[in-house]
């Protein structure tokens, strides 16, 4: 597999799996979520804190491994989007998008001409610091980044249809607390609002011909998001593995202690 091949199989209706990270940022991360067999990784920069250094240095780690790393970029701006893609990301989630003409943006920004109208810079970090044929550059770009819209809003909903129609943005992401809270029913993930409206969004991308992502722990919430027709699929994030992991743990310790 290699990151370009995981936008093909995304597009073709493959299911991928993945998870987020927000804390542990380390050399060995995307090797080991590599090693477990994930197709990506999101990194996260809207709430981790985290800055373009951080995510220029988790690219280079995971150069050579069969992992695709995306971001989540903090705010909807050419700025955010561009300098990520320039550090080697291989995807963009941008938060909030509720309207086509947001998401039309994010294609303008992230793809190179004559798709959108990335700026131009070759031999970088995006490039693996070597040099090629620019147009043959471009078109690989292309052909590999996936950018997501992120939903997460009753405004979105209503807009997901014309969001997901948009020619260049290939994956619809469900943002469920921020809905469920837009919703006036925090985390109410088994109110007929919540229901009713992932509903909508998959009706949505069933008419778009677009797959849809949803990242979650509670394997009962996943499984309905799979009947609905998610195929994109993340287990929590890297603390939530580490809170799990080491809670698991810890109760097998003090079982042998009795």
């Amino acid at each position: 597999m290699s990151t370009a091949s995981v936008r093909a199989r995304l597009l073709a209706g493959d299911r991928l799996y993945g998870t987020m990270a927000f804390e542990l940022f380390t050399p060995g991360l995307t090797a080991i979520l590599a090693r477990c067999g994930y197709d990506f990784v999101i990194l996260d920069m809207e709430h981790s804190g985290a800055g373009i250094e951080t995510i220029k240095q988790q690219v280079a780690y995971a150069r050579g491994l069969d992992l695709a790393v995306w971001v989540r970029v903090p705010e909807k701006s050419y700025a955010a989007v561009a300098t990520v893609l320039d550090a080697g990301a291989q995807g963009i989630m941008l938060p909030m998008v509720e309207t086509a003409q947001e998401a039309r943006a994010l294609v303008e920004w992230a793809r190179y001409r004559p798709e959108g109208r990335r700026g131009l810079a070759f031999g970088i970090a995006h490039d693996g610091y070597g040099t090629a044929d620019p147009l043959a550059t471009m078109a690989a770009a292309n052909a590999r980044n996936v950018l997501i819209a992120l939903i997460e809003s009753r405004r979105g909903i209503d807009n997901a249809a014309e969001i997901l129609a948009v020619p260049g943005i290939d994956l619809g992401w469900l943002g469920h607390f921020d809905l469920t809270a837009d919703l006036g029913i925090p985390a109410g993930f088994d109110a007929p609002a919540f229901t009713s409206a992932v509903a909508q969004l998959a009706a949505a991308a069933r008419s778009a011909g677009k797959p849809l992502g949803i990242l979650d722990t509670r394997p009962e919430l996943l499984r309905r998001m799979v009947e609905a027709g998610f195929t994109i699929l993340g287990y929590g994030s890297d603390l939530a593995a580490l809170r799990a992991g080491y809670t698991a743990g810890l109760a097998e310790l003090r079982a042998l202690a009795g």
